[in-house]
């Protein structure tokens, strides 16, 4: 059996809460407002979580929307998925915005705002090469596949 990986987290603000997995087996650790915050309809802020993590190296952490606050207040990120690298050390600070076009959303300390998910990233080498392979799907972009 593999060995767990650690996630290593300080608090740096004492309203911060610890990140925490809602269900066993969930991917992603809910991350919570540190400070309260009022979005007004299309408004953007950036929300602190009160939180540094040191993410192994060979991962990335992603930030992710909650589908429950996006189906039901309209709150989701502006820069999704976020991307933390492995050498970043600063507080973890979410990018949201109001897109719900006539009620505002307010946020309370401890209210769950966005999810993290850390990944395994691969250690790539880059190589210029003069062609691609060819695929099947080729240049064929968005839309491509149909639309049902």
């Amino acid at each position: 059996m593999e060995r767990p990986c650690e996630l290593q987290i300080r608090r740096c603000r004492d309203e911060a809460r610890m990140p925490a997995f809602a269900h066993p087996g969930d991917a992603g650790l809910d991350l919570c407002a540190a400070v309260p915050c009022t979005l007004k309809p299309f408004e953007r802020a950036q929300i602190p979580t009160g939180l540094q993590v040191a993410i192994p190296a060979g991962h990335a952490g992603l930030v992710l929307p909650r589908s429950g606050n996006a189906l039901k207040l309209g709150l989701t990120l502006v820069n999704t998925p976020g991307l933390i690298d492995s050498g970043y050390r600063g507080e973890l600070k979410v990018l949201a915005i109001n897109l719900d076009p006539e009620t505002p959303i307010t946020l309370e300390v401890g209210d769950r705002i966005a999810q993290l998910v850390v990944i395994a990233i691969p250690d790539l080498v880059i190589g210029e090469v003069g062609e691609l392979d060819e695929t099947q799907r080729g240049e064929a972009g968005l839309g491509s596949s149909g639309m049902r």
